[in-house]
């Protein structure tokens, strides 16, 4: 489904990541994993075409979106959910949610999905004309994960999803991923909490300084010495 091949991103004349190659078969749940720094928001940057590759190729689904605008990615099916939410803060719940579909005209198919969105997240119903910045931060996290469903994408990249929320509310959002990837959307996470990461994912890549060093099953990585001593905190 997509294939990042050979992929370098700079910020101005510092590289951010260098040679990267990744590939995401259509249907599963694939995580990254790696410190701060290592290139994992930057590689969803560049795959949802907030920032230009200096190099490398991006195909999905066979197209070429190598450098192609957030837009035109966006239509094609790819929905980026950011680290740190950024909802509309003075907007409220239902504008945001309108906002995810504007590229949209199919109106009574928008309204279904958004009563069916409503009804998964009943508290977004009754804050439904309330400002999105007066929620908190799982409520929120609930708002931009709809915003994002709300394209109907085939890709979603959620970037650290559980950052900044409490515990409850960590395992919500990891079980509303889980949920969102068994109804048949395929799912790119980067995400610190690394050992529900790769719980929760079929596969998982390793990124160290811009590069991936380790791949495999989410099990595997698991079971992987560095990565239980780096990112995991475990000794063996």
């Amino acid at each position: 489904m997509l294939v990042v091949d050979s992929l370098a991103c700079n910020y101005g004349k510092v590289q951010a990541i260098r040679s990267l190659s990744i590939e995401v078969r259509q249907g599963e749940l694939v995580t990254l994993i790696g410190a701060n720094g290592a290139g994992k928001t930057t590689t969803l940057k560049a795959i949802s075409g907030l920032l230009k590759p200096a190099s490398g190729s991006i195909m999905f689904e066979g197209r070429d979106i190598t450098g192609a605008t957030p837009r035109d990615i966006l239509a094609l099916g790819i929905a980026h959910c950011p680290e740190g939410r950024r909802v509309f803060p003075y907007m409220t719940v239902r504008e945001n949610l309108e906002m995810g579909c504007y590229l949209r005209s199919d109106t009574a198919e928008m309204n279904r999905d958004m009563d069916k969105l409503l009804d998964r997240f009943p508290i977004l119903r009754e804050r439904g004309d309330q400002a999105a910045g007066t929620l908190s931060g799982g409520e929120q996290q609930m708002l931009a994960i709809s915003r994002a469903l709300m394209s109907r994408p085939k890709l979603v990249l959620f970037d650290e999803p559980s950052l900044g929320l409490a515990p409850n509310i960590v395992a919500s959002t990891f079980e509303i991923i889980r949920q969102i990837r068994a109804e048949g959307v395929t799912v790119i996470m980067v995400e610190q909490n690394a050992y529900s990461a790769l719980e929760l994912c079929d596969r998982a890549y390793v990124l160290e300084q811009g590069r991936v060093t380790l791949t495999g099953t989410g099990a595997e990585l698991l079971d992987n010495p560095h990565v239980r001593n780096a990112y995991l905190g475990l000794s063996g």
